[in-house]
C-alpha cells in the first residue's frame, strides 16, 4: 500500500477502527444529511421562481459537500480529504462574498476585497492560535473552522444592529410631513432596511450557534473514543447540513425579499 501518495490512508476520527471502506459506516452514512439539505433548498429555490443562481450555485456546492465527505470518510486517504474540504472551503468564502454584495449591498469588487481579506485572515488564524495556546491546541483540527464561526457572528450580528438603526430613522421620520406616495415608499424602505438585513441576520446568528454545536461534537470526537466508540463526529455532519440549509435559504430570501421592495 502507498503510505506516502495520494492513496495514503489517514485515521483522523473515533469511528474508524480498521482500512476497510466501511470502517466508519455512521460518520459515511450520515453525510446523507447534506443531500437532504441540498434537495429541500433545491425545492425552495424552484418555489421562489428559479432565477437565483448563485443560489443554485451554493445549493450544488451543499451537495457536493455530503458526496465529498462521504469518500473520505469511505475511502480515508490524501485524494478524498481533497474531496472533503475542497467544497466545504468554496462554500465558506462563497457565502462570505454573496453576504457582502446582497445583504450589505456592496459592489462585487468590494466584496471580492473583503472576501480575500477574510481568506487571508483565516489562512493565518491556526497558526496564531497556536502560538497562542500551543500545538495541543488545535482541538482536534478544528481550529480552521473557528474563523467562519466568528464571521458567521459579526456578520450576522452587523447585520441585525444596521435593521436596528434603519429602524430608528424610519420611525423617526414617521412623523415628519409625507406626501401621498410617500407611505408607500416608507413601506418599501421598511421592507429594504430594516425586514431583510433582520432576517438575514437572525439567520446568521442561529446557523452560528448551530456551527458552534457541531464544532463541539467534531473537537470531542477522538477524546471519547474510550466509552463512545462510534465517536461523535456523525453529528458535525448533520449540524452542518442544517447551517448550509439554514445559510443557503437565508440568500434565497434575502434576493426575494429585495425584490418585493
Amino acid at each position: 500500500m502507498d503510505e506516502t501518495g495520494w492513496c495514503a490512508p489517514i485515521d483522523l476520527y473515533c469511528e474508524r477502527a480498521g482500512i476497510g471502506f466501511w470502517a466508519e459506516p455512521v460518520n459515511a452514512i450520515s453525510n446523507g444529511a447534506f443531500l437532504v439539505a441540498a434537495a429541500i433548498a433545491f425545492a425552495l429555490w424552484r418555489g421562489g421562481g428559479g432565477r437565483d443562481g448563485f443560489a443554485l450555485f451554493l445549493i450544488g456546492i451543499v451537495a457536493a459537500t455530503g458526496v465529498g465527505s462521504f469518500l473520505f470518510h469511505t475511502y480515508a486517504n490524501r485524494w478524498s480529504l481533497l474531496a472533503d474540504v475542497i467544497p466545504i472551503t468554496i462554500f465558506i468564502y462563497s457565502f462570505f462574498l454573496l453576504a457582502m454584495h446582497r445583504f450589505f449591498r456592496l459592489g462585487w469588487i468590494a466584496a471580492g476585497l473583503l472576501t480575500l481579506a477574510f481568506f487571508g485572515a483565516s489562512a493565518v488564524f491556526p497558526a496564531g492560535w497556536t502560538g497562542v495556546f500551543g500545538e495541543g491546541a488545535d482541538v482536534n483540527g478544528s481550529v480552521g473552522y473557528f474563523p467562519a464561526a466568528l464571521a458567521l457572528i459579526l456578520v450576522g450580528g452587523l447585520l441585525v444592529l444596521k435593521a436596528r438603526r434603519a429602524e430608528t430613522v424610519l420611525m423617526n421620520r414617521k412623523n415628519q410631513a409625507w406626501g401621498e406616495d410617500d407611505e408607500h415608499a416608507r413601506a418599501r424602505a421598511f421592507l429594504d432596511k430594516v425586514v431583510a438585513p433582520h432576517e438575514a441576520g437572525t439567520a446568521l446568528l442561529v446557523a452560528a450557534a448551530v456551527f458552534a454545536t457541531s464544532l463541539v461534537f467534531r473537537s470531542i470526537d477522538v477524546a471519547i473514543c474510550g466509552w463512545l466508540p462510534m465517536g461523535t463526529h456523525f453529528l458535525w455532519h448533520v449540524l452542518n447540513a442544517v447551517v448550509l440549509f439554514v445559510l443557503v435559504r437565508a440568500a434565497i430570501r434575502g434576493r426575494a425579499v429585495r425584490a418585493a421592495a
